[in-house]
């Protein structure tokens, strides 16, 4: 079987989780990116390729080995991977799907649309003068953004100016959205989709830094709360093939949908579902996209064994150079209490501090039989393992 990747930069998530899953599922792989010098991957085919042109992904699988299945795990290009795979006749992702769950104001159209929710948002695009009775507290957050990165909570009119034009210096000429803050406890819910049928893996709760931004700073595996009002939100953008992971508040008025990234976790959490599950996620993701049901015969059972997992993220809390900073952790596998560290950064890199996930020097993450047993792993892995900016 031929699959092809279509893959931006390279990450842990492809290097470590898919590649390996593609590997058992005994596929040849063709990664097909925009920035073939930074792929290495021993016994992996690398193509270079314009790959947020759909017409080009298109051009070179047709002039190379025929196609079993076309997938991305990367948030940018879902749209044109779709289009792809739907030109070739495989099982994929409706891309008017992808383009609503990207596109931050197509999502809050679709819903309130649909009659799943209304959320108080307004598209700004570049030129466009500030909107009469905007909703403070307000978010204010580019129109296809990812990892928190230019995302501030704003409270009156001169904070969302100053917000906006220091956004626009950094990103002439995209558009923003604007929409009211939703306050209360932030989950995820993990899904995944054969097109027939949406599975819920499970999801988090998540930890944020100090406003005015949004830095993700731990997530707990936690049972999801208001998993049917995020369900029929995917169904209404048309979500319902792949791997997806949907960040949403729970409200006083009940639970909102924040963003749909529709793609598995990332950062490292969805390592963390795979061992707290005991399933091979990589594998079951890429097995819908060969043609696979999601929980099809062979598959162990999503339903969690107990326990606790954490992903914790260590952040440099000031701009400087890295001058100590801790190894890489694998524990060994039968441990009552296993613990990972995935070291980001190393000594001598220069960090110069944004207040978004890019301040990330390193990954935790553990699994124990509780979280009182995790909670203590981590304290002493950080107390014994501490990163030094100086």
């Amino acid at each position: 079987m031929r699959l092809y990747l279509t893959a931006l930069k390279p990450t842990d998530s492809v290097t470590d989780g898919f590649l390996p899953a593609a590997r058992a599922l005994g596929c040849d792989v063709t990664i097909l990116t925009d920035r073939p010098e930074h792929h290495r991957h021993p016994g992996i085919e690398v193509l270079g390729c314009d790959v947020r042109d759909a017409r080009a992904v298109i051009d070179v699988i047709a002039h190379h080995h025929a196609p079993d299945a076309i997938f991305s795990n990367s948030d940018h290009i879902q749209a044109e991977t779709a289009l792809a795979a739907e030109y070739f006749g495989l099982p994929g992702k409706d891309w008017r799907a992808c383009v609503a769950a990207k596109n931050k104001a197509l999502t809050r159209r679709r819903l309130a649309a649909a009659g799943v929710e209304v959320v108080r948002a307004v598209r700004l695009a570049p030129g466009d003068p500030p909107p009469p009775d905007l909703p403070f507290p307000a978010v204010v957050k580019p129109r296809e953004g990812v990892a928190s990165e230019d995302v501030v909570l704003v409270r009156d009119a001169g904070e969302f100016v100053a917000a906006v034009r220091a956004i626009r210096d950094r990103r002439p000429g995209e558009a923003l959205v604007v929409e009211e803050y939703l306050d209360g406890p932030l989950h995820t819910l993990e899904t995944l989709g054969d097109g027939e049928g949406v599975q819920v893996l499970g999801g988090f709760r998540t930890r944020l830094g100090p406003p005015p931004y949004f830095v993700e700073e731990r997530l707990d595996w936690e049972p999801p709360a208001g998993s049917d009002h995020v369900l029929r939100a995917l169904d209404a953008l048309g979500v319902g093939f792949g791997a997806c992971h949907t960040e949403y508040a729970m409200t006083p008025a009940g639970p909102r949908i924040i963003e749909v990234n529709y793609r598995v976790i990332g950062d490292h959490c969805d390592f963390l579902v795979a061992d707290l599950l005991g399933v091979p996620l990589f594998e079951r993701i890429l097995g819908v996209h060969l043609g696979a049901r999601a929980n099809g015969a062979g598959t162990a059972d999503t339903r969690p064994g107990g326990g606790h997992g954490t992903v914790l993220s260590l952040i440099a809390d000031c701009s400087g150079t890295v001058a100590k900073a801790p190894g890489a952790v694998v524990p060994p596998a039968g441990d009552r209490i296993r613990l990972w560290h995935r070291p980001l950064r190393a000594v001598g890199d220069r960090i110069d501090q944004s207040n978004t996930n890019r301040d990330y020097l390193g990954i935790v993450r553990a699994i124990g039989p509780d979280r009182a047993s995790v909670d203590a792993a981590l304290t002493a892995f950080n107390a014994e393992n501490p990163w030094v900016i100086a």
